[in-house]
């Protein structure tokens, strides 16, 4: 389990600035299952049915709401979901997206 994991998001001031390039990626190994995509953290999760995405949506969308972090999400596919993560105060990565990643990890059948 990741140690962004046991972490609380945080909210980012409009001056954060965002991480770095070397920071995204050494935190990125912490979130198995993501990769960064034009500037963004996705995941892409494939699921036995429509039933179940809408299922994981939902659970995505609770945890979203306790962390205060949203995240876009796509069922495509009928039993795809993409979820990206980006931090839309600070225009790129912060912190809070990986803490996010690593929490709907533990979420994932």
């Amino acid at each position: 389990m990741s140690a962004f994991a046991e972490r609380r998001c945080v909210p980012c001031r409009g001056d954060t600035p965002p991480l770095g390039a070397e920071e995204v990626q050494a935190m990125a190994q912490e979130v198995p299952g993501w990769g960064v995509v034009e500037g963004k953290l996705t995941r892409d999760v494939k699921l036995n049915n429509f039933k179940e995405a809408l299922a994981l949506v939902n659970r995505i969308g609770d945890l979203a709401e306790q962390e205060g972090h949203h995240p876009d999400i796509t069922i495509h596919s009928w039993n795809h979901v993409r979820v990206e993560l980006y931090t839309h105060s600070i225009k790129g990565l912060s912190e809070n997206d990986f803490i996010l990643a690593a929490k709907i990890n533990q979420l994932l059948p």
